[in-house]
């Protein structure tokens, strides 16, 4: 699993990203060319069980919780709201692009209910 950088080691365990989806993430921002660009995670209301995952690209805001992982010219930063830093305290980022799905899973060890497509969650 990748590690967090000096950075946010105060945010220890925050969020964790894979080696995959570290490497994903970092060919897609390139693609998008916009320097202060990152990864934003967040929940929403909605979805089969309650909250929803949220997942796009973004720049940071004064009130965000920034992560990095990485290093060199794979060093991903990550955006985390307050609110949503709530609810996805331990949650790992993955990336899949085996023969059986392809797409980022979010692995929460602190869902009590989690529908049949990955997407939405409980507590």
């Amino acid at each position: 699993m990748a590690t967090q950088t000096s950075e946010t080691q105060a945010q220890d365990k925050l969020v964790t990203l894979t080696d995959s989806a570290i490497s994903h993430v970092s060919r897609l921002i390139k693609q998008e060319n916009k320097p202060g660009m990152g990864l934003r995670l967040g929940i929403q209301g909605g979805g089969c069980s309650g909250l929803s995952y949220k997942l796009g690209f973004d720049m940071k805001t004064d009130a965000d919780h920034v992560l990095g992982f990485g290093e060199g010219d794979q060093l991903v930063k990550v955006y985390i709201d307050p609110k949503s830093a709530l609810y996805l305290k331990g949650v790992e980022l993955h990336f899949d692009d085996g023969l059986q799905g392809k797409g980022f899973q979010f692995r929460n060890p602190n869902a009590s209910n989690t529908c049949g497509c990955g997407e939405s969650f409980s507590i």
